[in-house]
């Protein structure tokens, strides 16, 4: 069994502090549905045309249960094209101020690794940080973190969206190298003052669907770090490529996936499906009610 490490500073903490003096209460699971405004999201169903879509689509989320909602204007699957600061903003800022127009009482998580990108965002109505880098693709963004004083998802990645597939091979125990690289981000976001994280193991991001299947059983070990951990399953190749299918056929997978991700100690769901994760939630409760207290 792994233990926990000495030098993180963090205590178990299963809240966020968000803007505002809101509190996202991650004691039992929440749901988070994932908005793409990128055209080339790997799921086609996902991708956002308009913004009257973008406010359709999320308020049905919120009304099927979702605590957040995640939008990004970066598309981070395998070889994604890389585009420009200007262009990410360009498609993220106004959605975030639509939303948060709309939708005020609804938590806004920006999926995005780029410093400048977050400030902009969280200065026009975002309450959470997502970075699938660490803050290993932008040197600002966990100072920026700090400086903005709201939560932060860090997740495992190796490489970039372009590269992350060359880079699965793993010397060590792959969850033990999870648990290192978790305890020295943390020390480094605690000497910025950020206080309020969620890990996130990164299924697909540098790991080979056989390494997801091996991170999903073995998620539970992460509990040393004492933080709520965020599960992003959802549609993901690890699921559909076992059963020779697409991501446009994965629900079912998904459902399954989550549901062990949620007996191994998953407070947040990162999904396409927002009312199929509820339902898995409230079925995982009724059947081990202390396996989520």
């Amino acid at each position: 069994m792994l233990q926990a490490p000495q030098d993180t500073c963090f205590s178990p903490r299963q809240t966020l502090r968000c803007p505002g003096g809101r509190v996202l209460d991650l004691r039992r699971p929440q749901v988070m549905g994932i908005l793409n405004l990128t055209p080339d999201s790997f799921f086609a169903d996902s991708r956002v045309k308009a913004e009257d879509d973008l406010l359709r689509r999320a308020e049905q989320m919120l009304q099927a249960g979702a605590a957040v909602l995640d939008l990004g204007g970066y598309s981070s699957r395998p070889g994604a094209e890389d585009i420009s600061p200007a262009e990410e903003m360009r498609r993220l800022l106004p959605a975030v101020a639509a939303v948060h127009k709309a939708f005020p009482e609804a938590f806004i998580s920006v999926d995005t690794f780029r410093a400048e990108v977050a400030a902009e965002a969280v200065a026009t109505g975002a309450d959470i940080l997502n970075d699938i880098s660490g803050g290993q693709l932008d040197e600002a963004m966990l100072a920026t973190a700090g400086r903005l004083q709201v939560p932060y998802i860090l997740m495992h990645m190796r490489g970039t969206p372009q590269t992350m597939t060359q880079h699965t091979h793993y010397e060590e125990d792959l969850v033990l190298e999870l648990v290192r690289y978790f305890r020295d981000k943390l020390a480094e976001l605690r000497r910025h003052g950020v206080t309020d994280v969620v890990l996130d193991p990164g299924f697909g991001f540098a790991k080979t669907p056989r390494q997801g299947h091996e991170l999903l059983r073995r998620m539970r070990e992460l509990q040393v770090l004492g933080l709520p951990i965020l599960a992003g399953l959802s549609r993901k190749s690890m699921v559909y490529k076992p059963l020779g299918l697409g991501p446009e056929a994965a629900l079912a997978g998904t459902i399954s996936v989550n549901t062990i991700a949620l007996l191994n100690d998953a407070r947040l769901l990162r999904v396409h499906d927002v009312a199929e994760a509820m339902q898995t939630i409230q079925l995982v409760s009724n059947t081990f009610p202390s396996a989520l207290c």
